[in-house]
């Protein structure tokens, strides 16, 4: 998707390169862990794991045996988004499987401050995971306890969509608030994250960018050139 000029100029594009982390829901699923090696080799920061139940979101994907079976292809972090609810009876199977990071959506369980405490309290990092409508200040009242903010800029469920270009005021004021409570915390943005628009998220106050069509498209010998332009 190509965002018009003047939502492109409301954001210079000279900033620090993000982290990559390709989403393994638009690779080929029949051989995952070849998948998983060729995205290391080109040069992803992050394996990037959409986890759907049928439920929470309109989709079923990965489970934790999964995961458990790709952590021997490499040694890249596992950045697991979880897109499950109720979610608190997962956080342990997923982190036992190799999740490094698990991030969660406020609507996910009754007790959002408790769910990031556990995830921490099992040794991964713990991620917030804000949907297109899901209010930003939410950020405030958990800001110690986030490792990870994901700024969805498409509604979750499904891969392929086009991005919201209104998420990119979404990220600047997230950017704002981590700021100002001098959070170290990672701002990550999943959603039509297009070479086209990578450098605008960025500029934004994204430090991380979840692609899937952007890096797979064109197959393996085309990875690394794809996570070069999404940084670039």
């Amino acid at each position: 998707m190509n965002l018009a000029p003047d939502t492109l100029a409301a954001y210079p594009t000279t900033m620090p390169a993000p982290l990559i982390c390709p989403s393994i829901l638009a690779s080929d699923f029949s051989r995952l862990g070849e998948e998983v090696r060729a995205l290391d080799t080109a040069g992803a920061d992050w394996i990037h794991v959409d986890v759907m139940d049928g439920h929470f979101v309109p989709n079923l994907t990965i489970g934790p045996d999964v995961v458990k079976a790709l952590r021997a292809h490499t040694g890249k972090p596992f950045d697991v988004h979880l897109m499950v609810a109720p979610v608190d009876p997962w956080l342990e199977a997923y982190r036992k499987a190799g999740a490094d990071i698990l991030s969660v959506h406020p609507e996910s369980g009754p007790h959002l401050h408790r769910t990031l405490g556990q995830i921490r309290a099992i040794g991964a990092r713990a991620g917030i995971v804000f949907n297109p409508a899901t209010p930003i200040g939410l950020l405030e009242e958990v800001t110690d306890l986030v490792d990870l903010v994901l700024i969805m800029s498409v509604n979750p469920g499904f891969g392929g969509q086009t991005f919201i270009p209104a998420s990119l005021d979404k990220i600047a004021r997230a950017r704002s608030l981590l700021d100002r409570a001098g959070s170290t915390a990672i701002l990550q943005v999943d959603g039509g994250v297009t070479a086209d628009n990578a450098a605008a998220c960025v500029a934004a106050g994204a430090t991380a960018l979840v692609a899937g069509t952007a890096v797979f498209r064109g197959g393996p010998e085309a990875y690394a050139a794809n996570i070069a332009a999404l940084k670039g």
